[in-house]
């Protein structure tokens, strides 16, 4: 599988096509904002390994006390930032008219689901509150792992209409290509071998046969094999095109380096750092940065004051980083639905423990897993760059840096 486009070809609605008149520079915006931002795998990758080296266990290591700070500032400020983009800024209030089904019809059937599943007592449906949690988790499990791969996806497609190539249909086939088998069927399996999965015990034995354990080592050499394949495709593809683009070398390179992370044995922890880190930097950056051209709304105090942090991505990101350390007793009690620290208590204390144990909990569950459900049908439409629309309300993010 190859790409032979060249820059310069005419462009589709297929993808996030711009305008070509404003392309001179492959970045999104500059490569110190990309670096830390969208290319945050490349420093990541270091500095976790760095601060896990001479510790058996790494959740011991000052590794745990960095990932406690990400946690606490970007896991929720993430999860919120399509909402966030979708009903406070001026540039996508006219989607909220004009696509009632996907911005708000849709998200408010997912949040009343959640509810009706876990309102109810153990007596009151067919399956235990447990039994729906199990369901419901396994579930999102398979979402998030689409929502991860997908982002990857976007991540490149975006490098790839600033190099000029948005009608490349092989680039982009092989974008997605890369992205869902690297980012999405190689880290199942080494969440699989890893055992993380959610209720892992449903899979192995279950869904899949239980001597997968027993041929680990076989599994995990073959991937990494299929890894490097795969990485070596994608990257020669790139590099003989006439006009590379920096940036996508250095995206596919990080998400492998991730991903032959995850399929080392006994590296769980850290591919979980360096995995979930990288995703919530990138979509905090994306989500700061697409507001910043709207125009001034005409009336309302709370619109103009909401409109002046808008148009400062600095701002953007401080208020998602305020609204996740706030949030994150909260969100905490549906996310260690198993076993796991609980980062929250080193914040709020007792608060935070009494919240798990609170009869608010089956309303906390539900409200965990309905924004994270409206998280992944939000990034979908506040980012669809195949829609004018949309490409219009993402101004900031889709005008190109001259």
């Amino acid at each position: 599988m190859t790409a032979r486009c060249s820059p310069g070809t005419v462009a589709d609605f297929s993808d996030s096509t711009l305008s070509q008149s404003k392309v001179s520079s492959p970045w999104v915006r500059g490569p110190l904002w990309d670096g830390f931002w969208m290319l945050n795998a490349l420093w990541l990758a270091p500095i976790v390994l760095w601060l896990a080296h001479g510790y058996s266990n790494p959740e011991s290591s000052p590794l745990d006390l960095l990932y406690f700070g990400l946690t606490a500032l970007f896991w929720i400020g993430h999860r919120l930032s399509s909402t966030y983009l979708a009903y406070c800024t001026e540039a996508y209030r006219p989607l909220l008219r004009e696509q009632p089904i996907r911005f708000v019809i849709l998200p408010l059937l997912v949040t009343a689901g959640c509810f009706a599943l876990f309102l109810p007592a153990d007596s009151a449906l067919p399956w235990t509150r447990e039994e729906r949690l199990i369901g419901l988790a396994i579930v999102d499990y398979a979402c998030v792992t689409y929502h991860f791969a997908a982002q990857h996806f976007g991540a490149l497609s975006l490098y790839r209409s600033r190099a000029d190539r948005s009608s490349c249909i092989q680039t982009r086939r092989l974008d997605r290509f890369f992205a869902l088998t690297v980012g999405g069927v190689l880290v199942f399996v080494a969440d699989i071998l890893a055992g993380t999965v959610a209720y892992q015990d449903q899979w192995i034995g279950g869904w899949f046969p239980a001597w997968i354990v027993s041929t680990e080592n076989g599994i995990r050499g073959g991937a990494m094999f299929v890894l490097l394949v795969i990485t070596a495709t994608t990257l020669f593809a790139e590099l003989r095109i006439p006009g590379w683009s920096l940036p996508r070398v250095l995206y596919i390179v990080g998400l492998a380096v991730m991903v032959g992370l995850a399929l080392r044995p006994r590296s769980l922890f850290l591919f979980l750092v360096i995995w979930t880190s990288q995703h919530w930097l990138l979509a905090t950056g994306l989500a700061s940065q697409t507001p910043s051209a709207e125009s001034s709304p005409t009336t309302g105090i709370v619109r103009r004051y909401l409109h002046r942090l808008n148009v400062r991505p600095w701002a953007v990101v401080l208020l998602l980083m305020l609204v996740s350390l706030v949030l994150l007793p909260i969100f905490e009690v549906e996310a260690n639905r198993e076993t796991g620290t609980y980062y929250g208590d080193r914040i709020f204390g007792t608060l935070a423990t009494q919240l798990r144990t609170s009869t608010w909990v089956p309303a906390l569950l539900a409200l965990g897993f309905a924004t994270g459900f409206i998280h992944y049908l939000l990034d979908r439409s506040v980012y669809r760059m195949s829609d004018p629309q949309v490409r219009a309300a993402a101004s900031g993010l889709a005008d190109r840096p001259r």
